[in-house]
This record gives structure tokens, C-alpha cells and sequence, in this order.
């Protein structure tokens, strides 16, 4: 009997049915039972189970304590808040992310970059309201830009950013590793020791930080320029909604972007003009779905072969005994 491979309902999107996706199914399906789920996963739903596609439901500890065979948390994305990772690797069950849509989130933030600096939101809605009025705009040539986190998204946008910026142009960066100041300087930007510099002199502010703690409130958004933006392509959690609605409405910026579903849970910013809400799609393109399917067909296919898998979050875990009765193979 094969075991069971859990599959979030992300593959029952037809928007991105291909042959490639197909296949990929296909061959999986070879070694093992692929099962759909779209909830929490619960200790009932373990039987069998050797590994999960995961999405962002809720792994519950049962789940892990009665998987006698499972070996895998696969995340599709790389958003882990959902999956307890300190459970996973306290009861020896490797959980991987797929970090392989970068390039998408940072042309993400870029095209929000140009379009909160080009005002394209508010003149759309001019437009179709038959209101033809010139307004101000802006040019990217000679603007700051400040990208709050660092890490391998953030230094993305930057490789992308800097030619646009030009050479009076300033890319402003603040992160905690300890190498900020190297790293900027080989993406031609300046390490700022205090976030609050970002909001306080540039022009638009980017988010790239993991983690869903609240980083950003009122007092960095009352600290932006009026024509500024603040655009946050990582975790809605990351600024308090009822501060940014408060500075938008307040004129302490122009516009909040946030990848995260107004109907869900930025529910508070339904129908405001300006803040933009779009559907966690920052990091979906036809491109990068491929690369996200091709990397977790590839880990669960690792593990059902007794082979560490690519990008497990807590390495310490492959020590566990737990691990060690089915690894065969280190990389």
C-alpha cells in the first residue's frame, strides 16, 4: 500500500492547470496516494500520511503526534506561522519552504513603486468618474527609497530599484544582520541603523521582513512625507491596520499597499481609495508557480526516498531519531 500525500487545494486552481503541473502529479502520484484537504490539519486526518503540500491552515500538534509516518511539512510558499514549527521539531518532522519567487515579489514591489509614485489608483478612479484633472505625479530619478529587511527579497527589489533611482537617486536599508553595512554597500544602498529614518525621509518604504509581529504604527506613519507610500508585499500583520487607515485618512501618506485580502483580514480598509489591498498574489505568476510545484514535488519525492530534502527551516531536526530511521541520505 503507497502512502498518503496531503495536497493543499492550491493545485485545484484551474487559473494555473498545465501540462507541467499534470505531470508533476502524475509522477508523484507513481509513489504515493495524493489525497486533497482544505482545513486544519487534525490528528484524525494522519493515518497513512508520509508528507503535506502545505497551505496556510493550522498544523495541530495531534496531527504530528499521530503521523507514525510522516516525514514532511512541505510548505508551498515560505510563510510558516501556521505550521508550529517548534512542535514540528520537537516530535522529529522536517518542515521545508520553497523560497523560490523572489524575482516575483520584487517586481511586485516595483510595479507598486511605479504606480504609487505615477498615482495610477487615484487617476483610474478620476478617469472612470469622468474627472479629467491634471495631478501631480512623480519620477523615480532622484526619490529615496527606503526597504525595511534586507534579507534575499529585499536585496532583489534593490538589484531592480537602483538603476531606476539613477545616480542622485538614494535606496535607503535597514536590517539586523549583523553584514548590513557589506551588503548594502555591494547593492550601491546605505544601511540606516534606525527604521525610523526610512519613514522619515524617503519618499516610499518597502517591507520585507518575515515574521508576523507588528513592526510598523503610528509613529513611523505620522513621520512619512504626505506624498509618500508605504507598500508591505510580506505579512498584512507587519503594520496595524487601524494606524494605517488613521494616516492615510490623516494625510500622513498617500497611499498603504498591502498583499493581503480586503474582504479577510484587512476587512477595516474595504472601499478606501487609497490603500490598495490585492490577494496574497505578490509572489503567484505562471513562472514561479512552476518553480514552487517543481521544489515541493522534489522534497516530498526526497523524503518518500529516504533523501534529506532541499530548505528544511530547523536542520537541527535530521538528528532526531525520528528522522534518522528513514534518512538515508545527507546532502
Amino acid at each position: 500500500m503507497k502512502p498518503r500525500v496531503l495536497l493543499a487545494t492550491i493545485f485545484r486552481n484551474e487559473a494555473f492547470a498545465s501540462e507541467h503541473r499534470r505531470a508533476g502529479l502524475a509522477k508523484l502520484a507513481e509513489i504515493a496516494d495524493l489525497v486533497d484537504y482544505d482545513s486544519e490539519l487534525i490528528g484524525d486526518m494522519a493515518g497513512r500520511v508520509v508528507a503535506v503540500i502545505a497551505n496556510s491552515n493550522l498544523v495541530h500538534r495531534e496531527f504530528y503526534e499521530r503521523g507514525a509516518d510522516l516525514r514532511l511539512i512541505a510548505r508551498w510558499g515560505v510563510g510558516y506561522d501556521k505550521v508550529q514549527i517548534d512542535v514540528a521539531t520537537e516530535l522529529g518532522v522536517p518542515v521545508t519552504i520553497t523560497p523560490v519567487h523572489m524575482d516575483t515579489v520584487a517586481e511586485y514591489t516595483i510595479a507598486q513603486w511605479m504606480a504609487t509614485l505615477k498615482r495610477t489608483y487615484t487617476l483610474n478612479r478620476m478617469s472612470h468618474a469622468g474627472d479629467f484633472t491634471l495631478i501631480p505625479t512623480y519620477e523615480a530619478r532622484g526619490s529615496t527609497l527606503g526597504l525595511y529587511g534586507f534579507g534575499r527579497i529585499g536585496q532583489e527589489v534593490a538589484l531592480r530599484a537602483r538603476p531606476l533611482l539613477g545616480d542622485s537617486g538614494r535606496l535607503l536599508v535597514h536590517d539586523v544582520r549583523p553584514d548590513i553595512g557589506e551588503v548594502a554597500a555591494l547593492h550601491g544602498a546605505e544601511a540606516v541603523d534606525d527604521p525610523m529614518r526610512l519613514f522619515e525621509e524617503s519618499d516610499t518604504v518597502s517591507l520585507h521582513v518575515s515574521g508576523d509581529d507588528t513592526i510598523v504604527r503610528y509613529e513611523q506613519l505620522k513621520a512619512m512625507r504626505p506624498h509618500a507610500s508605504l507598500i508591505n508585499p510580506s505579512r498584512g500583520n507587519l503594520v496595524c491596520d487601524d494606524d494605517a487607515l488613521r494616516a492615510v485618512e490623516e494625510g500622513c501618506l498617500t497611499y498603504y499597499v498591502v498583499d493581503d485580502p480586503v474582504n479577510d483580514t484587512r476587512v477595516v480598509h474595504k472601499d478606501h481609495p487609497r490603500i490598495i489591498c490585492t490577494n496574497h498574489n505578490g509572489g503567484i505568476t505562471v513562472e514561479s508557480v512552476r518553480r514552487l510545484d517543481n521544489r515541493t514535488f522534489e522534497q516530498v519525492t526526497d523524503v518518500i526516498h529516504g533523501r534529506e530534502p532541499e530548505d528544511v527551516l530547523r536542520p537541527e531536526v535530521l538528528d532526531h531519531p525520528r528522522v534518522k530511521a528513514w534518512l538515508t541520505r545527507r546532502r
